[in-house]
């Protein structure tokens, strides 16, 4: 039987159709699977417990989340430009213990404006080392994480210090048409670092920056200013954090935050985050939020310990980086 080379054109293009579509489903599934497992993670938790949907669990599940959010938005812009931020966790602590101190002896408008100007402080030391002499990013948030938590176990003498503040605990316990004050905060916090990364040149930079350095360095822009200013931001943010604590728990701890840059970190990278720099959003790290925080839930829900969230969470940043690299590959 013969074939004329119009019907093999054909077959070829009817194959590499095929192929084609393949890709692109495949590849849609690899851009939304975050949001796909957090479908499923909802289904899941509303199928175990009864409990999930109330409003009491899912009050104090957001709040819960709300730091952790408002961290990890710092961390993702730090990412973007390929570097990393292990300080978070201790910045946090450090920012609770020093508002709880200064609201001790001074106003709270003067405790506030304190408590941002030495997170946003922490981060600019970083991101000096980091941006302006070169020093690995891992190695400089590393010690500044260490300095961190040691300062806050010196303000504090290594225990918590009380707050009497009704303002502050209003703020961590209380809420607005039944949305904890909490969660609109980290929900502000989002739309802002949303908006700057779709909308703003220094978005466009930052992701830019963590794309291909040398080009941008090249074409004048000053990237030793915007990996500063990345770091800076992280570091204010982590204050936001640290007062949260403070208005939920009524105490300045120096052991809170123990852990939180892990969770900022997979909430980045299971959101789609490179951390190589150059790709992610905002939405996307919310949706990473979510997840670990609902795998935490149903695991409380099931009367499961907690140290088993911790297997899960280093299993699912594994996967997460493993369809990174599939993605990169197609």
């Amino acid at each position: 039987m013969n074939h004329s080379a119009g019907d093999d054109l054909k077959l070829q293009g009817r194959l590499r159709g095929k192929f084609t579509g393949q890709d692109r489903a495949s590849e849609l599934f690899k851009k939304y699977i975050a949001l796909v497992v957090l479908l499923l993670l909802i289904i899941i938790s509303s199928t175990i417990s009864d409990a999930f949907f109330t409003q009491k669990n899912l009050s104090n599940l957001l709040r819960q989340l709300s730091g952790t959010t408002i961290v990890s938005m710092g961390m993702l812009l730090v990412i973007l430009t390929g570097g990393i931020d292990l300080s978070v966790g201790s910045v946090v602590a450090l920012s609770g213990v020093l508002f709880a101190y200064f609201a001790t002896f001074t106003s709270l408008p003067v405790a506030l404006l304190l408590t941002f100007f030495f997170a946003a402080l922490c981060g600019m030391i970083s991101g000096y080392f980091s941006a302006f002499q070169n020093m690995a990013p891992f190695v400089v948030t590393l010690a500044m994480m260490s300095a961190a938590r040691g300062i806050a176990y010196i303000v504090s003498r290594g225990t918590p210090i009380p707050i009497q503040s009704r303002a502050v605990s209003i703020f961590g316990q209380g809420s607005l048409y039944s949305i904890p004050f909490p969660v609109i905060t980290a929900l502000l916090v989002f739309v802002v670092i949303a908006f700057l990364l779709r909308y703003t040149s220094f978005g466009r930079f930052v992701q830019a920056i963590g794309s291909n350095e040398t080009a941008v360095r090249l074409s004048g822009i000053r990237v030793n200013y915007y990996k500063w200013m990345v770091y800076t931001i992280s570091g204010f943010l982590c204050a936001f954090a640290g007062i949260i604590s403070d208005g939920r728990t009524g105490v300045g701890s120096p052991t809170i935050g123990s852990g939180m840059e892990m969770d900022a970190i997979a909430a980045c990278v299971i959101g789609g985050a490179s951390l190589s720099g150059g790709r992610g959003t905002a939405i996307n790290t919310l949706v990473g939020v979510l997840i670990l925080g609902l795998i935490g839930n149903i695991m409380n829900l099931m009367n499961v310990a907690g140290y088993p969230q911790q297997v899960i969470k280093g299993i699912i940043i594994i996967v997460a980086v493993l369809l990174q690299g599939s993605r990169k590959k197609n």
